[in-house]
């Protein structure tokens, strides 16, 4: 049996396209997936956007609120700093002396505890501290959180020593000169290790007394003794400066040393080293000219 003709195939065909109503039109094909009466170009479930709301707050109610917390926290802060009982000042620790002791320096230093330590003036205890104790050449007060004040003391150390003749109850003791020719100790025994230093102006050297005057001498003796090493130091018995470039040591075992004058210190401190290990049998030593030195003696 034959099948449809062709005729019917394509009438069936049209039926199935032509909405009904339309005239005989086919109906417009719709793109997959768009969900039947959605118009284009808007999201599902989401609904116009109010200005001001994007953190849920206006911007000028979030700037008030945030210049309220800061000011608590200004005050709580202030609070813990001066009114509370926690960060109070109530001890003084020490650290550094080697001949003045920690009561000494807390005693100069006069910090006055149970008060608020942010209020502690390390200032004016720098300067109380330098005023009443000399030895010290510099001091680090801090505040050491939550309680305490610190005190970290460098003290002076001599360099040269002096006979004090200043009045008769002094006689026989002895003042304490630093590198920088700083008197700042009067002792009862001179210190081992330590010349001692004497400017005795000769009769020929009048006219240097007169230009350069005892002060300048003494600082010039001052200054040989903080050239030479350490352990040339401490053999060293006495510096005698008689005029400004006529300095003379004296060490121990009888041996002298012509310095000259106070310059050129580092340069005679390395030549006297090597005549000391070069001539131990010497008991004569010139490093004036300290490019030419010279050792005589037995």
């Amino acid at each position: 049996m034959a099948g449809p003709t062709t005729a019917r195939r394509g009438g069936a065909k049209s039926k199935k396209s032509v909405r009904p109503g339309s005239g005989g039109r086919a109906a417009p094909s719709r793109p997959a997936g768009r969900p039947a009466g959605k118009p284009a170009g808007k999201s599902p479930g989401r609904g116009p956007r109010r200005p001001g709301l994007r953190s849920g707050l206006p911007r000028g109610r979030r700037l008030v609120l945030w210049a309220v917390a800061a000011v608590l926290a200004g005050g709580a802060a202030g609070w813990a700093l001066y009114g509370s009982g926690w960060l109070r000042a109530t001890r003084v620790e020490v650290s550094g002396t080697r001949v003045l002791t920690p009561d000494e320096v807390r005693a100069a230093a006069d910090v006055k505890l149970g008060g608020p330590l942010v209020s502690v003036d390390t200032d004016a205890i720098e300067e109380r501290l330098r005023a009443a104790l000399p030895r010290i050449e510099s001091v680090n007060v801090e505040r050491s959180w939550p309680h305490a004040v610190g005190l970290k003391v460098v003290e002076r150390q001599p360099k040269a020593i002096v006979q004090d003749t200043s009045d008769s109850a002094k006689r026989g003791k002895f003042i304490e000169i630093d590198g920088a020719g700083v008197r700042f100790a009067t002792v009862d025994q001179a210190p081992g290790g330590v010349p001692r230093l004497t400017v005795e102006p000769s009769a020929t050297a009048e006219a240097s007394l007169r230009r350069f005057g005892p002060e300048r001498l003494e600082r010039e003796g001052v200054r040989v003794a903080e050239a030479l090493p350490a352990d040339v130091r401490a053999d060293t018995r006495v510096i005698r400066v008689r005029s400004y470039d006529s300095i003379t040591l004296e060490l121990a075992g009888d041996r002298t040393v012509v310095w000259g004058s106070g310059e050129r210190g580092e340069a005679k401190a390395r030549a006297l080293t090597a005549l000391l290990k070069a001539a131990r049998g010497a008991d004569h030593f010139d490093v004036s000219a300290p490019s030419a030195p010279a050792a005589s003696g037995s």
